[in-house]
């Protein structure tokens, strides 16, 4: 649990932090997308022993893997949530894709997954939209895509599971057609006519890359259901790479002020869902260190946020 001390005139007031922090543990200790059996028992050991977090967001484990954790994260009593967008990134799964022997393939291996999860007991999932096919292809891909969300939605809602569709980055790295906040929104709003088992996660790293501040998530306040903090990385020749440095390491853009700015927004807009972190270490890195220097920028923003109000 977060709190921090803030002193007015001569009395000290502890203010919690208003939302659930949560943490991508496959993104913070890469191993551990591998389903590294040793770096899943650390990697869980760790966070779920942390009481700064109340949630911790795992890839789709082996069974081995998820049967050595699982009996750490039910005695904590973490939340947890399974992230699946290496299967619509890495992996190259398309939900949006206009051949619909492609879009077919992508919404039953996305179902498998959705009722892995499901059998694990967990109650949200994470994914992106697949892979971004132009300007001339674009609206029938965003139609291929809400045909998929439905019927994800509707198996989710069967089985107790929420959907989260993350934003990404269009022009720069992972080219996701999903994409600007606006038309995530679009997206959303028509597969929630139908269901309401989804929702949108906007990630601070994504932001830059996107031409996005916090601000637009006012546009976005109903349908938000997850945030991350992180950063994207400007690279000595110009471009911009969505590979979640620690903050304040070399070449990554996003700071301090840019979570403060976020925890405003979220504060001003009502938000309720939970705030997350997604970063990863470089080279020569330890794991733990960067997920230390985030819990400390988290700390401040939210301190300067209430300070200020």
């Amino acid at each position: 649990m977060l709190a921090v001390s803030v002193k007015k005139g001569r009395n000290a007031h502890l203010v919690p932090f208003p939302w659930k922090i949560s943490i991508v543990a496959f993104m913070a200790n890469p191993p551990l997308m591998k389903s590294d059996v040793q770096a899943a028992v650390e990697t869980i050991t760790v966070l779920a022993k942390d009481p700064f977090f109340d949630v911790i967001e795992v890839n789709l484990m082996s069974d081995e893997a998820w049967e050595t954790v699982a009996p750490i994260l039910q005695s904590s009593g973490v939340d947890v949530a399974v992230g699946l967008q290496p299967m619509t990134t890495a992996q190259g799964l398309n939900p949006s894709s206009v051949n619909e022997d492609e879009r077919r393939k992508a919404v039953e291996a996305l179902s498998q997954a959705i009722k892995i999860a499901a059998a694990r007991g967990v109650k949200k999932v994470g994914f992106s939209s697949g892979a971004d096919p132009g300007p001339e292809n674009r609206e029938a891909a965003k139609d291929s895509l809400v045909k998929s969300l439905k019927e994800l939605a509707s198996l989710g809602s069967r089985l107790g599971v929420s959907l989260i569709l993350e934003t990404f980055d269009r022009e720069w790295d992972k080219r996701q057609l999903i994409g600007p906040i606006d038309e995530a929104v679009e997206v959303v709003r028509e597969v929630r006519q139908e269901y309401s088992n989804i929702g949108l996660l906007w990630d601070l790293s994504h932001a830059p890359m996107l031409n996005e501040k916090p601000a637009a998530l006012f546009r976005a306040k109903d349908y938000l259901s997850h945030i991350h903090i992180g950063c994207s990385k400007k690279l000595p020749d110009g471009r911009m790479v969505d590979w979640h440095p620690g903050f304040y390491r070399p070449g990554a853009v996003n700071g301090v002020e840019d979570v403060e700015e976020l925890l405003r927004v979220l504060a001003e807009i009502g938000y309720s869902g939970a705030v997350g972190f997604e970063v990863k270490p470089e080279e020569g890195q330890h794991w733990r260190e960067v997920v230390e220097a985030a819990k400390g920028v988290l700390y401040t923003a939210f301190a300067r946020v209430v300070e200020r109000e």
